[in-house]
């Protein structure tokens, strides 16, 4: 039988949990929820991105639920549905993202006021089928730039809203990749 060598990265030590000590911290400070000292994030700035992200959202939101409706001509019925599909998938990214800001013991922003000014991406309603889908590509390597970034900052601070946002960048990247399919197809 072959042994297999170890690097001094490799070496077995043993794992000791003071569990009196983890259960002495989480009677500590209850009121921060989720958010215990061992937290290592910009707990502020992560607030800020995620509510950042919540806007950029929104208005993907609002800009596919218009194309959808406003989608006209021989290919619009299965673009417009594909606008309705994409619309629902931000919808539930929005979610994902106030219920995270909350958890951070934050308040999702969710205001009218100063959306736009909020959010990554722009608004534009475009005027043809093709505009509208250039549009929502534009957006969404937007926000694939966007939550790259953030996944980088976070790194390992904060590893689950940096899953989380991972998991939002996966369905961003698949939404560029159709609005690339339907150009190519228009």
């Amino acid at each position: 039988m072959e042994q297999a060598t170890r690097t001094p990265q490799q070496t077995t030590r043993p794992f000791d949990m003071d569990v009196k000590a983890i259960r002495a911290k989480a009677r500590q400070d209850i009121e921060s929820g989720a958010v215990t000292d061992s937290y290592r994030a910009d707990r502020q700035t992560v607030l800020k991105l995620l509510n950042e992200a919540l806007a950029t959202e929104i208005v993907c939101v609002l800009r596919y639920k218009r194309h959808h409706f406003m989608a006209r001509g021989l290919n619009a019925e299965p673009v417009a549905a594909e606008f309705a599909e994409h619309a629902m998938q931000e919808q539930a990214h929005a979610d994902m993202l106030a219920e995270r800001i909350v958890q951070l013991g934050g308040e999702p922003n969710l205001s009218p006021k100063g959306l736009l000014d909020r959010s990554h991406s722009e608004y534009v309603e475009g005027s043809s089928l093709e505009d509208m889908i250039k549009e929502n590509l534009i957006a969404e390597r937007i926000a694939i730039d966007s939550y790259r970034q953030m996944i980088e900052y976070l790194g390992e601070q904060d590893s689950t809203t940096r899953r989380m946002l991972e998991e939002i960048l996966a369905v961003e990247e698949e939404h560029a990749d159709d609005m690339s399919d339907l150009l190519v197809k228009s």
